[in-house]
């Protein structure tokens, strides 16, 4: 009797447990659903306030949101970033990936010609306090500024002997490179639609807020 006891009040605890498992990935799914489309909204008007940062002479009023297909065949949202006067300035390309605690997401600026980066801002992250996070301050960010997309980025442990090389961040090697590889991959599969966009002179009207198609754009 006392083993089919232990046995009875084993399952009862082991059910107990699936239950309250069950109940508590219900609450939080619950919790997400409900806050996603909050936490994306926020995303965006943090992505808006540093595009003037991230692309020098933009105007953040009259930025254009712009659907491209990128190399990987997915849509992505971008932004085109536009001077006070309308002339175009640069892009902002939303990206994000795997860091050495979660995931990165990050914003990168370029040129007008998509020839250079002129800026890269950290949206959401979480990696180690005091040595992966350091990757969200100027000074790491900054590394990037003005550094060709003809070639991908390459992270060193040395001062930089080439314009592709990024000096890694002390004590914060896959941090860095996690941030070097998502630029890398951003430039790679949004640089080629971009550019084929420009040379078909599809420009999007810098409005604030629009969200435009290349099928829908206007010609500039």
């Amino acid at each position: 009797m006392g083993e089919r006891q232990e046995k009875r009040d084993y399952l009862a605890q082991a059910w107990l447990v699936i239950v309250l498992a069950l109940l508590y990935g219900g609450a939080l799914a619950t919790v997400q659903t409900a806050l996603s489309g909050r936490i994306a909204e926020n995303k965006r008007n943090e992505t808006y306030n540093v595009i003037p940062d991230l692309v020098p002479g933009a105007d953040k009023a009259r930025t254009a949101e712009v659907v491209v297909v990128g190399g990987n065949g997915k849509e992505v949202r971008v932004y085109r970033a536009f001077s006070p006067d309308g002339t175009p300035c640069g892009w902002v390309l939303p990206s994000s990936g795997q860091g050495f605690a979660d995931r990165i997401e990050l914003l990168v600026g370029l040129d007008a010609p998509c020839s250079v980066i002129t800026g890269v801002y950290i949206l959401d992250q979480k990696e180690t306090p005091g040595l992966g996070d350091y990757i969200t301050g100027e000074d790491f960010r900054d590394r990037f500024r003005a550094k060709p997309t003809a070639e991908p980025l390459v992270v060193v442990k040395t001062d930089p002997r080439t314009e592709t090389e990024i000096r890694v961040l002390t004590g914060a090697t896959i941090s860095s490179e996690s941030v070097s590889g998502i630029v890398n991959a951003a430039v790679r599969n949004l640089k080629g639609p971009l550019l084929g966009l420009i040379e078909s002179q599809v420009s999007p009207a810098p409005e604030t807020r629009g969200v435009e198609t290349p099928s829908s754009s206007g010609g500039s």
